[in-house]
């Protein structure tokens, strides 16, 4: 607040306490001396601000000059750091951008060596199988064989044993004498009592 607004102020205040007239709400009791300096310093403070406003207003000019020229300085150096955040985060983007390709490159060679090992796994699951399906053939061969060749043998040598059977049996049968009745055989051959 410059000094005369502050001048002004006491004014009102000392206006304000002044006494009213008797009978009067508008007319009030004025201590002239208090008055009248305070208006003294008003006339001598007037013409020394506004030697400083006129000052001022003449340095209007320049004052602005100077402002637009710093503001334009300010707007320069933010367009140049606006650019260069451009800049960075064109760069941040570009190569957030070749490390994604990256990775899809990646993934997709990854998926590839995968898809390539399943199905040589596939492959070579299937030949094991394949080999062992005609291993397992071969061997039902050779043990089919086996039990023809064993069978032909067994029935070979049951004939023959049923043959020695059959003439053991005949053999035995020719030994046999009929038998006689017992009293026959005990009178060729007494008894000892």
């Amino acid at each position: 607040m410059s000094r005369i607004e502050q001048l002004i102020a006491e004014i009102e205040e000392f206006i304000d306490g002044c006494k009213t007239q008797p009978f009067s709400n508008n007319k009030i009791l004025v201590n002239r001396e208090e008055l009248e300096e305070l208006l003294v310093e008003l006339r001598l403070r007037v013409p020394d601000e506004i030697k400083q406003y006129q000052k001022i207003i003449s340095n209007q000019d320049a004052i602005l000059n100077d402002a637009r020229s710093q503001a334009d300085a300010m707007l320069r150096e933010a367009t140049a750091h606006t650019n260069e955040m451009v800049n960075e985060h064109e760069i941040v983007q570009q190569a957030y951008a070749v490390a994604n390709q990256i990775v899809d490159d990646a993934n997709a060679q990854a998926q590839h060596i995968l898809d390539a090992a399943v199905n040589d796994a596939n492959n070579i699951r299937q030949g094991a199988i394949q080999y062992t399906d005609d291993m397992l053939a071969k061997l039902q061969n050779i043990i089919a064989h086996s039990m023809e060749t064993a069978q032909n043998r067994f029935e070979a040598y049951m004939g023959s044993l049923q043959s020695s059977y059959d003439v053991v049996t005949g053999n035995r049968n020719e030994l046999r004498v009929p038998e006689q009745p017992q009293a026959e055989y005990t009178e060729e051959h007494p008894t000892e009592e």
